[in-house]
């Protein structure tokens, strides 16, 4: 008989206390003191959008009076974005989990009072996403990200008496499934008051995600998951703007000069790259044709530059990293971390469901969303945070190496 709990012990490994398993040293190699394979390959991507951000924005640059016309303008700044994202990064790598685990609910209080700030900021293209501050703006969605992902873990490993279904289903729902699904709920009404749909989408898969490996009763996880689609449907047809990107996203060719032109045109940069494409900084979309060629439609600059085979590269390495975050995830499961655990397949729920989005849009598959390939695409509050959350991931690698060298945490 199908049974879901023993599926998902098997792939992500139980977050429950009692849970060692002995083959968890054969689950990462241990040589060192952290995973340096997952260091290079984030390296690796981060150097790959710093040549793609520079050869998809140097059009826009230059024809840019705001930017002085200066065609250095996003690199440098993706480039100092960078820097601080990686000075983040090794912030978190000093920090011990189980004081993420402690402030949990505190940074996430921080997160959410940032989202009711930024309603109040001047808004940019019809969006109050920013706020801006000297020198750069700060996006505090992507900050909702990391912290949701930190006290959702810590909610479930807290709750996981009531989450497991060893309850009455009253007390389950109660006690269990509604507070976590209230907090949920706001936190996704503030952001579609800004409004943010795609940050809306990864909040809620990264929040019920977590539930969903910490064990959650599969008799409320499927009720939950039919109202949040049956939500998200409700969403788009009551919204114009997102009903209509709905209808483009199905036919884009039907108004290719009008609501589909930015579609049409990242697939036209992916039919003209072929295999192997047409060579790095010859891309003749990125030269105002493709709107959003160095954020959220990058994918179409490498297809294009780099063909099928640049694009697969791209995917490769992302499914490195989501698969490496399952793997760690699986290990501190196995020592009986289920908080170190959850953190780290919830940052790979994070990077791993964005990436998947963004690749989606740009080759046509899902209508057109507001975000943005993580540690690919131009921005400073996406990379920086996004590279902050791989510094705890490392850091969480880190603490299970000494747990199995036999220190304690």
């Amino acid at each position: 008989m199908f049974n879901v709990a023993e599926l998902r012990a098997r792939w992500f490994g139980s977050p429950e206390p009692n849970a060692l398993r002995k083959d968890a040293a054969r689950l990462i190699v241990r040589t060192e003191s952290f995973d340096t394979a997952l260091v290079w390959v984030v390296v690796a991507l981060c150097a790959i959008g710093v040549v793609m951000v520079y050869s998809s924005s140097i059009a826009a640059a230059e024809a840019s009076k705001a930017n002085a016309y200066r065609p250095h303008y996003f690199l440098v700044r993706q480039i100092t974005y960078l820097c601080v994202g990686f000075i983040a990064a090794a912030i978190m790598m000093q920090v011990p989990v189980r004081v993420l685990q402690k402030w949990a609910p505190a940074i996430f209080l921080v997160a959410f009072i940032l989202l009711i700030a930024v309603l109040f900021a001047r808004p940019i293209n019809g969006s109050r996403r920013w706020i801006q501050l000297p020198g750069m703006s700060l996006q505090p969605s992507e900050i909702m990200k990391l912290a949701a992902i930190l006290f959702a873990a810590r909610y479930a490993v807290r709750k996981a008496h009531v989450l497991h279904g060893n309850q009455a289903m009253k007390t389950s729902i109660i006690q269990g499934l509604l507070p976590m699904l209230g907090v949920t709920l706001v936190v996704g009404y503030v952001l579609l008051r800004e409004p943010d749909f795609g940050a809306t989408i990864v909040v809620l898969a990264i929040t019920f995600g977590i539930l969903f490996l910490a064990n959650l009763d599969f008799r409320l996880l499927v009720p939950v998951f039919v109202l949040a689609t049956a939500g998200l449907v409700l969403l788009v047809v009551f919204e114009p703007y997102r009903l209509q990107r709905w209808t483009v996203f199905l036919d884009p060719w039907a108004d290719p000069l009008g609501k589909g032109y930015q579609l049409t045109h990242s697939l036209m940069a992916f039919g003209r790259g072929g295999w192997f494409g047409v060579g790095l900084g010859a891309s003749i979309e990125k030269l105002l044709y493709l709107p959003e060629a160095h954020t959220d439609f990058i994918l179409a600059v490498i297809g294009e530059e780099f063909g099928l085979l640049g694009v697969a590269l791209v995917i490769g390495l992302f499914a490195w990293v989501t698969l490496r975050a399952f793997a760690i995830g699986k290990v501190a499961a196995s020592l009986s971390q289920p908080y170190h655990a959850l953190v780290a397949q919830g940052i790979g729920i994070w990077i791993g469901f964005q990436a998947l989005i963004n690749i989606a849009v740009n080759v046509g598959a899902m209508p057109t969303k507001g975000l943005t390939l993580p540690l690919l695409s131009y921005g400073g509050s996406a990379l920086v945070m996004t590279l902050a959350a791989l510094g705890v991931l490392v850091r969480i690698d880190f603490e299970m190496r000494r747990v199995e060298r036999g220190y304690t945490l």
